[in-house]
């Protein structure tokens, strides 16, 4: 069997991996710096850590700083806009999915014409990108280092992907330090995110045996440590195991692709602006549920990558993920669909946008339907 896993990714990992920064634009000759980040990357004091370090390299800075949740194609062709005008030559990202999905999105259009709406889809960006340095302050997207920036498209009201291996960060800064600030409920989503990711990409039909091995060993190190690091942000073995974790499963799903969790979490995000990792949280385990019959050997090799106890009766062990994913979700916190402001009243129109979204074609079990997408909705309601 023929198959590509594509990793491009250079990555410093560790505690205070951030005083490497300086090195690392110096190495590429850069003038003129944007740094991109959000409010709650400020008020943790992590843009100024960040900021003290640029500095050492000796460059100007331009800052952008008003990265929001789900980033717009407005917010993208806003930045790029400033980010010409101001000449720069290099990037920096620093937060969570948003802010290195919007750089991602900034950087395309500093070398390709606009706007960034033409390169939804696999492989439309044409020419190479400036250097992105991306670090990463949460435990979930992979962002950092996959080929995909995530965007909502506010006139079609969809949320959808640029996915073109240009994109992935030059380099990537994994720190551990800065996701200890973070709050319980934002470790708790972003962790259910990422293993969404693992879990997805195992069963995705585009699954291969090393997209497999990374899954599999990124959900048994996030599974056994997200708890742990929600329970005590302080606690930074389980914070580096959970970034550890992130990236190993990034490399699964980068190239495996994703599933029916993502269709769905996508068009709550772009009509209800709902966070990304708690969408996927909320309807991930009965998702799940719902794929278990079109692959119950794969189903029970996630179990035992959980330490779930196995009985060997594939018709129950079928389901021992969706079961502790529920368990889980209830552990940790997350929000059901009506906890976050959603109605029933919204589930037709939700449902009939999530048949549309092109994630559905890696879902191991195919031919969803309206009223299969509905039944979903009402279990996480």
């Amino acid at each position: 069997m023929a198959f590509d896993f594509f990793v491009k990714s250079d990555i410093t990992f560790g505690r205070n991996s951030v005083n490497e920064l300086p090195r690392l634009i110096k190495g590429y000759k850069a003038k003129k710096v944007m740094l991109v980040y959000d409010a709650g990357v400020k008020f943790a004091g992590i843009a100024d850590t960040v900021l003290h370090s640029l500095n050492e390299a000796d460059v100007e800075i331009v800052i952008f700083d008003k990265v929001i949740p789900n980033p717009t194609n407005e917010i993208v062709e806003k930045a790029a806009v400033i980010a010409k005008e101001e000449e720069v030559d290099a990037f920096v990202a620093v937060g969570g999915g948003s802010s290195i999905d919007l750089a991602k999105a900034i950087d395309v259009l500093m070398t390709n014409p606009g706007p960034i709406g033409r390169y939804g889809g696999i492989g439309m960006v044409e020419h190479d990108l400036l250097p992105l340095i991306a670090i990463p302050t949460t435990a979930g997207t992979s962002s950092e280092i996959t080929n995909v920036s995530a965007l909502i498209d506010t006139e079609k009201v969809i949320k959808y992907v640029v996915i073109d291996n240009k994109l992935v960060p030059s380099k990537v800064i994994i720190d551990p330090e800065f996701t200890k600030t973070m709050p319980a409920s934002v470790t708790a989503s972003t962790g259910m995110d990422a293993i969404t990711h693992a879990v997805e990409s195992y069963i995705s039909n585009m699954a291969t045996p090393l997209t497999e091995y990374n899954s599999l060993q990124g959900l048994k190190i996030i599974y056994h440590n997200l708890p742990r690091a929600v329970k005590d942000g302080s606690d930074m073995e389980a914070r580096e195991q959970m970034m550890l974790g992130c990236v190993i499963t990034g490399f699964g799903f980068s190239n495996a692709n994703l599933g029916l969790v993502h269709g769905i979490a996508h068009t709550l995000s772009a009509h209800f602006q709902l966070a990304h990792g708690m969408a996927n949280a909320t309807v991930l385990p009965y998702v799940m549920a719902f794929n278990a019959e079109s692959c119950p050997e794969k189903m029970v090799e996630l179990a035992k990558a959980m330490d779930l106890p196995v009985t060997g009766d594939i018709e129950s062990d079928k389901y021992l993920l969706s079961e502790e994913l529920l368990k889980l979700t209830k552990e940790l916190g997350i929000k059901t669909l009506s906890e976050q402001g959603i109605t029933e009243e919204d589930f037709e129109m939700v449902a009939d946008d999530v048949l549309n979204e092109p994630v559905l074609s890696f879902n191991p079990r195919q031919n969803v339907t309206k009223d299969d997408v509905l039944a979903i909705l009402k279990k996480a309601y």
